[in-house]
């Protein structure tokens, strides 16, 4: 939900105008389609039918690069914020950040916990 706050922020905008934003909005909605995508497969347990997937490890890279990726999103996009005669660019553009911001600390959460998963897996 947060991820998709992100997006919907910035395309209400005339984001096109800054190249930065693109970037947000390509890492934003590419981790939003594969994260509903990685939930469809775990609330079905499509997971469980296909056991040669090392499902540990693909959590752990795709929160890993979520979080490094989102967080780059969200300097820059928080650096690209600036104010404009538009005040509704400006409103959405800081709430885009705020929102970018909160989601790449979930994605760090999640990280950590898909590392503690993956370490136990391999102590095994």
């Amino acid at each position: 939900v947060l991820g998709l706050l992100v997006w919907t922020l910035i395309a209400g905008t005339e984001y096109f105008l800054h190249p930065a934003f693109g970037w947000v909005m390509f890492v934003a909605v590419f981790y939003w389609v594969l994260t509903v995508f990685f939930l469809i497969i775990y609330m079905t347990m499509t997971y469980t039918r296909i056991p040669q997937v090392p499902w540990t490890t693909v959590g752990l890279c795709f929160n890993g690069s979520a979080f490094i990726l989102y967080l780059i999103a969200a300097i820059v996009d928080a650096s690209s914020v600036t104010k404009e005669l538009d005040s509704h660019n400006y409103n959405s553009w800081a709430a885009s950040s705020f929102f970018a911001f909160v989601v790449t600390s979930c994605y760090a959460g999640n990280t950590y916990f898909s590392f503690i998963s993956w370490r136990s897996r391999t102590l095994q």
